[in-house]
């Protein structure tokens, strides 16, 4: 399964458990927009961590943080790959 899919498949599943509206996923939705809390966002990179073995956010500066979605999955692509 490509790195996208994951995530939007794990972005999906936390939003559901944790009874957050999740907007259609795409690029250019502002990861804040997304309906995902602080807490969705911490637990997607918890399990994304536990699934890849990486966590790019912790070493991420602020200039760097993602702020869409798009940026948020080829911030891992690029840590994965």
């Amino acid at each position: 399964m490509a790195m996208r899919e994951t995530i939007f498949e794990m972005m999906t599943t936390i939003a559901q458990q944790q009874r957050k509206p999740l907007a259609p996923l795409h690029d250019n939705l502002e990861l804040l927009g997304s309906g995902l809390d602080s807490l969705c966002i911490a637990i997607l990179v918890a399990e994304l961590d536990d699934e890849f073995g990486v966590d790019p956010l912790s070493s991420a500066d602020d200039q760097s943080l993602p702020v869409t979605v798009g940026d948020f999955v080829r911030l891992y692509e690029d840590a994965v790959h």
